[in-house]
């Protein structure tokens, strides 16, 4: 039963991204139906044999190892701070993002992860048939957050036609950041965090490429890593990655504040008028439907759901923060659908960040992004439904 309704969620995901496509005729039916399958394959290697659980417990450990590299820095700067237990929030969790945006830094830099981006992007267009811009921006942004993800390609706007600024922006939302994952690992079970970056990137494709299809001539398809860092050596890099890193983390805080406080406000006021019920409750009840459909269990469905609402409403952090109490009390298949569905920047606050990094590389562009701006978010949205509920499957 959980398998049928899964197909039936998935069925509905694309049948909604078909409803929404600008140009029907155009679909790649071919390339969505290899990356489907791509993605079925990953989830099933890595929850279903014992070379994908080692490759899922290795790539933790080298995490953890990391964030135990990354803990020693905080603890000389501010160790001292730490009062309780449990330590605070912001030194304990979003200060390592300064150390894995230091290690982005310097392998972008000595042009390690652009050239391995590049042939796996490569990879991805030749197997799918999508363009290389598209493949290399999917693949990029695994790695780096919204605004580096699109800077990185910024040569090649010019030739973004408006369905390919379409699919560019919908991977960076879809996606995370190699250095805020960190932050998540600290908050969520590993191996679900882990498994939905490479399912988000094939569920971004995937929908994007239903909603605006792409034909590119070959001329045009081109990538270019030249000039993906303006450093000029490997201590300007580190300097300009933890620089960045700790823009990051602010940025992040500053956001958990407002989005927090101003949840409360908008609870304070529903309670005026209706006692005990709160925004989170009313997205539990309209997303139901739809977690039911991904396989959450009738009996967790409105507590998960609710996260996941929140989640679209502010961000994935606030989300994280809700859901965090909540897995030692629900089952193993909800707690990996909700984590995977989590783990993207698929949210209202996001489409605000994709226009103004489209402004400043391309003032005319970011009309385009602003007009289609609630499209990328119902996309990018229908992307972590369709990577959750793939997870669901193995589950």
């Amino acid at each position: 039963m959980g398998i049928l309704l899964g197909v039936l969620a998935i069925i509905a995901v694309i049948g909604i991204a078909f409803l929404l496509s600008n140009d029907k005729k155009n679909i790649n039916y071919k390339g969505i139906g290899i990356m489907l399958l791509l993605q079925l394959l990953i989830t099933w290697f890595m929850f279903s044999t014992q070379i994908g659980q080692n490759i899922i417990n290795g790539i933790s450990a080298g995490f953890n190892q990391l964030i135990e590299y990354g803990m020693v820095g905080i603890e000389f700067v501010v160790g001292g701070f730490v009062i309780d237990e449990g330590g605070v929030f912001f030194f304990n969790v979003l200060l390592l993002i300064i150390f894995f945006a230091t290690i982005l830094s310097v392998l972008t830099y000595l042009k390690i992860l652009p050239t391995i981006i590049k042939y796996i992007g490569g990879m991805i267009s030749k197997i799918t048939g999508l363009p290389r811009v598209e493949s290399f921006n999917a693949v990029n942004s695994i790695f780096f957050g919204q605004s580096e993800a699109l800077i990185a390609i910024r040569t090649q706007f010019h030739h973004l036609t408006r369905n390919r600024l379409y699919i560019v922006s919908a991977s960076a939302m879809s996606s995370v950041s190699a250095s805020i994952v960190g932050a998540y690992l600290q908050m969520l079970p590993p191996s679900y965090v882990l498994l939905a970056l490479p399912l988000n990137m094939f569920s971004a494709l995937i929908i994007a490429s239903i909603i605006s299809p792409v034909h590119v001539p070959k001329e045009e398809d081109t990538v270019d890593i030249n000039n993906v860092t303006d450093d000029k050596s490997i201590f300007e890099a580190m300097g300009n990655g933890a620089l960045e890193g700790g823009k990051i983390a602010l940025i992040v805080a500053a956001m958990l504040i407002a989005f927090i406080a101003s949840l409360e406000l908008i609870n304070g006021l529903i309670q005026l008028v209706f006692a005990g019920v709160t925004l989170q409750e009313i997205l539990g009840y309209i997303l139901a439907p739809i977690g039911v459909l991904m396989g959450i269990a009738p009996n967790e469905v409105i507590q998960a759901t609710s996260v996941m609402g929140t989640k679209i409403v502010t961000n994935e952090f606030v989300a994280m923060l809700d859901f965090q109490p909540m897995i030692n009390d629900m089952s193993e298949k909800t707690v990996g659908i909700v984590t995977v569905f989590l783990t993207s920047f698929a949210n209202f606050s996001s489409i605000g960040i994709i226009a103004g990094t489209v402004k400043g590389i391309d003032s005319e562009k970011a009309i385009s992004v602003s007009g289609f701006g609630m499209k990328l978010l119902v996309g990018a949205t229908l992307a972590s439904i369709l990577s959750a509920t793939i997870t669901g499957l193995f589950l």
